[in-house]
């Protein structure tokens, strides 16, 4: 049996011809920079994370790069975020030659560490990236109770995490900004690069705006140095379709969840400490854009997967503080554990909406058969 660690050609097959209908409306009107398409976006996505404002880019790198132009961070800054991430999160930080400062994970969310946040902002902190890792949100609690204690902003990093929420609050609600990704692979996926910030401050909306298209609200006529960091509307026509099923996709997810916790606890495996299954914090609401186990042997099941036709994908095999390209930092292994453990162990399986019930029987047995030894 073959089983992806993503099918988005089965999603495209229930909603092809949508999409097609959307993008000949915006072939037709030739408007394909910051159009209408992409205005609608931005108030159907601004009401949806209950937030005042909503402004588009061309990816979720860019979305955190002007998150943290708009808050004013340059060189001698530092911002405090987690070494468990995608690149392009401490990437936009130290393209603009600012400091990022590390604090571990919590094992069971794989999110920041909130109790270890004092420890790392200085008088030079200007900013904390929490991530919402994998589609729950971090401890936002604990974290905006040091932002406020220290008077530092927050800059949600949820482009794995549209729709979740914290305490009943939307991820990208809860900080000064919000930053999405529709990178295809994510819950609201377009057909390449996009992204988005929300924000419930106004003037921070204006000037993302500006930052977006070169430091200018008029043409030719510029009040900032930013980038050229558009989303387009054919981008944004496609992703309206797509959002009209986001909360069905969402349900489906959230189901598949469900279900892979009732196989696993019947296999024995999670008893045996084989297996771990990611955790659902109480008061956060999932949306599960990965499925992330810890798994003994990680490497060795991962091949053992792919010989039996099973997508399986390891976010992440090395902790940003051990990139090389950072290697001037000084960091060493071991000061970072938690995000180092995790490195080592998880392992990501499929958990798309279209994802069948037998599919993922498939995968639990299989897993299961690996531990066996048959």
């Amino acid at each position: 049996m073959n089983v992806p660690m993503l099918d988005l050609k089965a999603q495209y097959a229930l909603i092809g011809d949508e999409i097609e209908a959307a993008v000949r409306v915006v072939l037709a009107s030739q408007q394909f920079i910051l159009g209408p398409e992409v205005r609608e976006l931005e108030r159907e996505l601004a009401e949806y994370c209950s937030c005042q404002e909503a402004v588009g880019c061309a990816s979720g790198s860019d979305a955190l790069l002007l998150a943290l132009m708009a808050c004013g961070v340059g060189p001698g800054d530092e911002v405090v975020t987690t070494p468990y991430s995608f690149f392009a999160t401490v990437g936009s930080i130290v393209r603009l030659g600012a400091k990022p400062v590390f604090v571990d994970i919590n094992p069971a969310t794989f999110c920041m560490d909130g109790d270890l946040l004092d420890g790392a902002i200085t008088p030079r902190t200007k900013a904390i990236i929490p991530i919402h890792l994998y589609g729950q949100c971090a401890d936002m609690e604990v974290i905006s109770d040091a932002a406020r204690a220290h008077n530092v902003a927050i800059i949600e990093d949820a482009a794995q995490a549209i729709g979740a929420r914290c305490d009943g609050k939307m991820a990208g609600s809860i900080g000064l900004v919000g930053c999405f990704s529709f990178y295809p692979s994510k819950n609201l996926g377009g057909a390449g690069d996009g992204g988005l910030m929300t924000t419930n401050d106004s003037e921070i909306a204006a000037r993302l705006r500006k930052l977006r298209a070169h430091g200018a609200e008029k043409k030719y006529y510029h009040d900032l140095v930013g980038l050229n960091s558009r989303l387009d509307s054919l981008q944004a026509a496609i992703l309206r379709v797509k959002f009209r099923h986001l909360d069905q996709w969402t349900r489906k997810r959230r189901e598949n969840a469900a279900r892979y916790r009732d196989l696993f606890g019947a296999t024995g495996l999670v008893d045996a400490e084989a297996v771990t299954l990611p955790v659902e914090q109480r008061d956060q609401f999932h949306v599960y854009n990965q499925f992330v186990i810890r798994a003994r042997d990680r490497d060795r099941l991962k091949r053992y997967m792919q010989e039996k036709g099973i997508g399986t994908e390891i976010y992440y095999p090395v902790p940003l503080h051990l990139q090389r390209c950072f290697a001037e930092m000084g960091h060493r292994e071991g000061q970072f554990p938690e995000s180092e453990r995790a490195a080592k162990e998880s392992l990501a399986i499929p958990i798309y909406p279209e994802l069948t019930e037998r599919a993922q029987e498939y995968v639990v047995d299989t897993i299961a058969a690996f531990y066996s030894g048959s």
